[in-house]
């Protein structure tokens, strides 16, 4: 069932720290959102919010993400 309410902001703060680092990640490889979201089978503007941080992924799309960045799930959601 759906939030009908925001979620706090300390969850959509470490929301957009994990965004950053996806995109960290993402431009020391080299690639592109478009190549990410291809890898994981995701259209970009899907991967595009969760790297800003506007929408809430999925933890198998996390998992997918990991992967197709080549770290570990742990890197993209520890604490900062």
């Amino acid at each position: 069932m759906p939030r009908s309410e925001p979620p706090p902001d300390w969850v959509l703060t470490r929301r957009r720290a994990i965004g950053e680092r996806i995109r960290t990640v993402r431009v020391a490889a080299r690639l592109t959102q478009q190549q990410v979201a291809e890898r994981i089978d995701m259209d970009r503007a899907t991967y595009n919010r969760i790297e800003q941080g506007h929408a809430a992924a999925l933890l198998d799309s996390l998992i997918l993400i990991a992967s197709a960045l080549d770290v570990p799930l742990s890197y993209l959601v520890r604490e900062p």
